[in-house]
């Protein structure tokens, strides 16, 4: 992890290398600017996104030897973004057969309210998005984010 953790109009983002250990601590660093902005609106669901998106990277996306990017946008309209950027090549694909990847992205399909790639040079940015209408309750100490 390259400790180059960007803020700014509550938008953050932090490079991972290729390990498995750069999924949790991706989580980790999701759960962390969620907590900062106070937007505990799905918290279960955005976090299981960032794990899966992380994991595809991870697995399908980022070359030997690279790494790849997450970020996390607070939009307007109280929209949280979730950005996954790698260098590799091809389309992520959802699949439903029992034998095959792509579960993943049924399950970020079922829980976002949006998801997409975006093309990038070298490569792609998968994302999803979350909304919410109304307060969220303070559920810092449910998710292991206070501070």
């Amino acid at each position: 992890m390259t400790d180059s953790t960007m803020t700014e109009n509550h938008m953050r983002q932090r490079f991972y290398p290729r390990r498995r250990q750069s999924v949790p601590a991706a989580r980790n660093f999701a759960a962390g600017a969620i907590a900062d902005w106070g937007f505990f609106h799905r918290i279960d669901d955005i976090l299981l996104c960032v794990s899966e998106l992380t994991t595809n990277a991870l697995l399908h996306g980022v070359p030997p030897g690279r790494g790849f990017l997450v970020r996390v946008r607070l939009c307007e309209g109280a929209v949280l973004r979730v950005e996954v950027h790698d260098s590799g090549g091809g389309v992520p694909r959802v699949s439903d057969s029992p034998d095959c990847g792509g579960r993943g992205l049924v399950l970020v399909g079922a829980v976002a309210d949006k998801w997409g790639v975006g093309e990038r040079d070298p490569g792609k940015a998968v994302w999803c998005e979350f909304g919410c209408e109304g307060p969220a309750p303070d559920r810092r100490s449910d998710h292991g984010m206070g501070r």
